[in-house]
């Protein structure tokens, strides 16, 4: 059986697809923001690059845990 992606990784495949750009990318705009808070990045993700809340949030949820 194959295990299913949990957590913000699950929704990766779709971040790709619908911003075309790789996970690596947000990352690194998230890091290069730092210090700041969770909501903070959620915040400039969405107003700057037009993301949805739930693909921000778990690219910041991604990025802050690594």
């Amino acid at each position: 059986m194959t295990e299913r992606t949990k957590g913000p990784a699950s929704y990766f495949p779709s971040i790709e697809a619908k911003y075309g750009k790789p996970v690596d990318h947000w990352v690194e705009l998230i890091e290069a923001r730092q210090p700041a808070k969770h909501m903070e990045l959620v915040d400039m993700l969405k107003s700057e690059h037009g993301m949805g809340h739930g693909h921000a949030n778990a690219l910041v949820a991604y990025a802050l845990k690594s």
